[in-house]
């Protein structure tokens, strides 16, 4: 292809798609979609108080204000990237919440409430300068020419990395050939953005062993058994009944004493070193329930989809074992995903909201210290939206993440044009820089296209960053509840 050719398509690129829209896109999906969902996943707060009584809190629609800065006289004004750089200040806007009070069944008070600042990515919707016209990006103060997709946080601009990860809730099988273990299934169960790795191993005495939580090495049939298959039949019928791994299967059953599911949930009990007999079997259906498989189901309801879904996996592995299937290959594209700012940012204030000194705890004490001096308290002295503020801007400013991830944000680089535009396209991994990882180091073929094959750094992070190819862009995805909405219309038309 001629250089006047491929200058061409660039330009046709960068107006049509952009070199940073998935980033944009991310963002507007999170504002419009995910903070609401967030909200509506905790959908009341229960303080604790004898003394209020039957007392809670509804929360309702949330809204994301437009950037604007508070002045020292109190005046609240809106501003553009350009102030914020130039005030070293955070270029962001408020976050309003519905919140109703309610003492026995009756409403006590209902207040839209500024529960914190979020940083506003620059040319998102929620940014007035998206949408703007050359001349008027000039008029303004800002380069027509620049991409976007970044924030300003104390007058710095900083980016969010994109984070190459396992795919979650997919069944990877691989070889090991261990001292011990023979293959090895992994699977990265995740459920609004919180996860779970599991790993389900086949020994070389033919034990299939599983891993999760505080659960460990705990024979797969076990766990099946104290999810409701209580019977042999029901167990082999849920792995496979195909000719030539029934006597592998017989093995796994006949390797342990437990027969039944409440002789199953002792056992997991004592692995987890619970003493006490009487709180074995809630704590173990607690775990089971909880960490065990979350995309499935959280509650007991899920228990037999749970027991289905590891008896497919214990097939894969035995099918892998006899030569039916292929090992799953970790590196292959088809089994990573990238994590965009819409993900990043629903980890983080879903971990602010709900965490052990999140903003929902804090207005459950406070609640709970007001009533002890017998009043009722509103909703605008319990709320601290600074606490939310201050929590979200130092994960900003320090790129330090939830679940221990550093340099999830980084300020961006701006010494010319295509440095910048690289560290918009950054794609990390999250393995240590200290070890080999020779495989997941070396240039893969699933990343032609998609990742740059020559663009990596030398030194410790080579093959562990990476740039997503000149013209790739990143798909959100479908929502799994209209896929499931589909699939049942389909169904229904195939039996009428």
């Amino acid at each position: 292809m001629s250089n006047k050719k491929l200058q061409t398509l660039l330009k046709a690129f960068k107006s049509e798609r952009g070199f940073a829209e998935y980033q944009i896109q991310a963002y507007n999906r999170f504002i419009d979609e995910r903070i609401q969902a967030i909200i509506d996943e905790i959908e009341t707060i229960e303080p604790e108080s004898d003394k209020l009584g039957d007392f809670l809190i509804e929360l309702g629609e949330v809204r994301v204000g437009r950037p604007s800065v508070k002045e020292a006289d109190g005046s609240l004004r809106e501003i553009l990237p350009k102030e914020a750089r130039l005030r070293d200040i955070t270029y962001s806007a408020p976050i309003f919440l519905e919140m109703t009070t309610k003492a026995d069944g009756e409403v006590h008070e209902q207040k839209e409430v500024k529960i914190g600042e979020l940083p506003i990515m620059v040319r998102s919707k929620k940014c007035p300068l998206s949408g703007r016209s050359d001349e008027e990006l000039i008029e303004a103060g800002e380069d027509p020419d620049d991409l976007g997709g970044y924030f300003i946080i104390n007058g710095t601009e900083r980016v969010l990395m994109l984070l190459e990860e396992v795919a979650p809730n997919r069944v990877i099988v691989e070889k090991k050939d261990k001292k011990k273990i023979e293959y090895s299934a992994r699977i990265n169960s995740e459920r609004r953005g919180w996860g779970q790795r599991h790993t389900i191993n086949k020994k070389r005495d033919g034990l299939l062993t599983i891993s999760f939580a505080n659960v460990r090495k705990t024979p797969l049939i076990v766990v099946m058994r104290a999810l409701g298959l209580e019977t042999d039949k029901d167990i082999v019928r849920s792995i496979t009944e195909k000719e030539g791994y029934q006597e592998e299967i017989y093995a796994n059953l006949y390797e342990t004493d437990v027969s039944d599911t409440e002789e199953a949930l002792d056992y997991i009990g004592r692995s987890m070193n619970v003493s006490e007999k009487e709180y074995r079997k809630e704590r173990a259906q607690e775990v089971i329930d909880k960490y065990l498989l979350p995309h499935i189901s959280q509650d007991k309801e899920g228990r037999l989809d749970k027991a289905r879904y590891l008896g497919r996996c214990a097939k894969k592995i035995l099918l892998v074992s006899g030569g039916e299937l292929e090992p799953d290959d970790i590196d292959h594209y088809r089994n990573k995903r990238i994590r965009t700012s819409s993900e990043l940012l629903e980890i983080l204030l879903r971990s602010k909201l709900l965490g052990r000194v999140g903003l929902i705890s804090r207005i459950k004490y406070n609640y709970k210290k007001i009533a002890r001096r017998g009043k009722v308290p509103t909703i605008n002295t319990v709320v601290e939206s600074d606490m939310l503020t201050g929590q979200i801007q130092s994960a900003f400013a320090t790129g330090l993440w939830v679940g221990g991830r550093s340099g999830v944000s980084q300020r961006l680089e701006r010494t010319n044009y295509i440095k910048t535009l690289a560290h918009l396209r950054n794609v990390t991994s999250p393995l240590s820089t200290q070890q080999e990882h020779f495989d997941a180091r070396q240039l893969h073929a699933t990343h032609w296209g998609r990742l740059g094959a020559t663009q990596t750094p030398e030194g410790p992070t080579i093959g562990l960053r990476k740039y997503l190819a000149m013209m790739a862009s990143i798909s959100t995805g479908l929502d799994k509840e209209k896929v499931e909405g589909s699939l049942e219309s389909i169904k229904s038309k195939i039996k009428n």
